[in-house]
């Protein structure tokens, strides 16, 4: 393994953010569309945290809500972070009545139709979308931009609900929006070229850092987590314990392992009651109601402070469900089986040309989901420890399951001796 120094690796962190707002193809001096007023649908904890990045940056918000209930609750709960905010000193007391007055509360999307742009922030399902997009479509002024927050689906579907699918664009904020730096600008197929420069201006205006990505499940930040989170779903139903595996992802720099993660998010997000998932895990914890940090148990229990503690109960529902025998791997093993896939993937992802460069994976990741940043991205890692070492890895794990089988282009640079940071598969291609 190669060692760069703090110095390279902050330069190289530096070279791909600035790197990050450039986007090849667009014409030079592209008029930007105008945007004042902001609509956001949805006012709950991603809608809420959304409108508020907007707000702070002083533009007009008005946030729709089925209900007077729910717009109220999610008000209030945006009055409370921006006081939060106030009482550290981070502003003066009269800069949240500035704030909130940005806000118009409202109870029909058509109330929207005079938004210069308008973000989709309801949960996670296509049809709820679809009906959301044909709305948007009858009731919006020409030329408003339709962003969608969708963090996975396919939006060229969601544009397909439109007689302007050259207007949709997705903004795939991350949790919770007014904190997280990272905007993915997902550009759909019909995506015009001024909607992707207004929105890449946008973010900037709103403090965000952006990159531009393409098309396909989970887009890149996703994408590459769930290669992360199903090798990581393997080694437990091999014996291995969800602590150990966290413990071993602490130790190669992430503040929060998959299952530490997942019990912060909840267990129970896209869980019903009675469902049957292809993760019977989750399943049983959910149906005990252990649903993460929020029931005070999932993977984990958790005490009075928060703390994590591996739990007895879940060991049992590992054994009662997967018939392993408890067991342990060595923790440089643990690293390998679940971040060589995410390289993998990532190179996967440029292979496809749903991201920009090599670099921009990198941003997302250092960004987006906490990796360490002395070890530059994923992509910047794959450096550090080779292709060929990432190669054996992912020939052992593809045998066992087709779709990790190794990317095409990292046989290459194996064989090649060649870097993942330069893989120039041409950019992103909708």
């Amino acid at each position: 393994m190669t060692h760069p120094t703090e110095e390279e690796i902050g330069q190289y962190i530096a070279a791909a953010g600035k790197a990050a707002w450039e986007v090849p193809g667009l014409p030079d001096g592209i008029a930007h569309r105008p945007v004042k007023t902001v609509g956001i649908i949805g006012a709950g904890t991603m809608g809420g945290g959304i409108a508020m990045n907007f707000a702070t940056a002083g533009y007009s918000v008005k946030i729709v809500e089925t209900t007077q209930e729910a717009l109220d609750r999610g008000l209030k709960v945006v009055r409370g972070n921006y006081q939060r905010s106030a009482d550290k000193g981070r502003f003066p007391q009269d800069e949240v009545e500035a704030r909130m007055d940005r806000f118009d509360g409202r109870l029909s999307i058509a109330d929207l139709a005079d938004c210069d742009l308008v973000i989709e922030a309801v949960f996670e399902d296509m049809e709820l979308k679809r009906k959301i997009f044909t709305e948007l479509d009858r009731v919006m002024k020409p030329g408003a931009i339709l962003a969608t927050n969708t963090s996975a689906l396919d939006i060229n579907e969601i544009a397909g609900m439109t007689k302007r699918p050259q207007d949709v664009i997705g903004l795939h904020f991350f949790s919770p929006a007014n904190v997280m730096k990272l905007l993915e600008i997902v550009r759909a197929h019909h995506t015009a070229d001024d909607v992707v420069a207004t929105c890449m201006a946008l973010a900037r205006d709103i403090n965000k850092i952006a990159t531009l990505v393409g098309v396909c499940p989970g887009f890149v930040g996703n994408r590459i987590l769930f290669a992360r989170q199903k090798q990581a779903n393997k080694l437990v139903y091999q014996g291995i314990m969800p602590w150990d595996v966290d413990a071993a992802l602490n130790q190669f720099g992430f503040k929060m392992g998959p299952f530490q993660m997942s019990d912060l998010a909840g267990l129970d997000i896209g869980w019903s009651k009675g469902a049957k998932t292809e993760n019977p895990i989750r399943d049983m914890l959910c149906e005990m109601d252990r649903r993460g940090q929020k029931t005070n148990a999932g993977f984990y229990d958790y005490d009075e402070n928060r703390r994590p503690v591996p739990s007895k109960v879940t060991a049992g529902i590992i054994k009662n469900v997967t018939g392993a025998e408890e067991t342990t791997m060595a923790t440089d093993q643990i690293i390998e089986i679940c971040i060589y896939p995410m390289i993998n993937e990532a190179v996967k992802i440029l292979e496809e040309n749903k991201a920009q460069r090599p670099s921009d994976i990198d941003v997302v990741w250092l960004n987006g989901y906490g990796w360490p940043a002395d070890k530059g991205g994923p992509m910047f890692y794959g450096d550090m420890v080779g292709a060929q070492a990432v190669l054996d890895r992912m020939e052992q794990l593809g045998a066992d399951d087709p779709a990790f089988a190794p990317a095409d282009t990292l046989r290459k640079l194996a064989a090649t001796g060649g870097k993942f940071t330069q893989i120039d598969t041409g950019g992103l291609k909708t």
